[in-house]
């Protein structure tokens, strides 16, 4: 099965992860950029960038994952980018689609937040 190219212009998906803690599904709005079978994301925000956020945490516990774009649902594993190739991958696609919003917008997040894939089982 391949992906509707359709998915890609999408500007938010929402990734579930299961609870470290609780075990209930936890679903956040977010950023991302499909290649392939693969979405990537960051873990961008200032308080949380190197990885610390909730849903960072859950899925470093429990990769599997559910991705949700535009209606479409997939099954999914969610990693951690450690790769040094795909993590300029990641990296370029995320800047690329989310350019800056004003000349003040250093886009920093695009360069030290922690790049996430999610490998969909398709």
């Amino acid at each position: 099965m391949t992906l509707d190219p359709a998915l890609a212009t999408q500007d938010f998906c929402y990734l579930t992860t299961t609870g470290r803690v609780t075990g209930k599904p936890h679903e956040i709005e977010i950023w991302f950029a499909l290649h392939g079978n693969t979405a990537y994301m960051m873990n961008g925000d200032t308080n949380h960038a190197g990885g610390s956020a909730d849903w960072v945490r859950n899925l470093r516990k429990q990769p599997a994952v559910r991705l949700r774009i535009a209606g479409h649902s997939f099954e999914a594993t969610a990693r951690v980018v450690t790769d040094p190739e795909e993590d300029a991958l990641a990296r370029s696609l995320i800047r690329e689609k989310y350019p800056p919003t004003s000349p003040d917008d250093s886009t920093w997040w695009g360069y030290i937040a922690l790049p996430v894939a999610i490998d969909l089982h398709i």
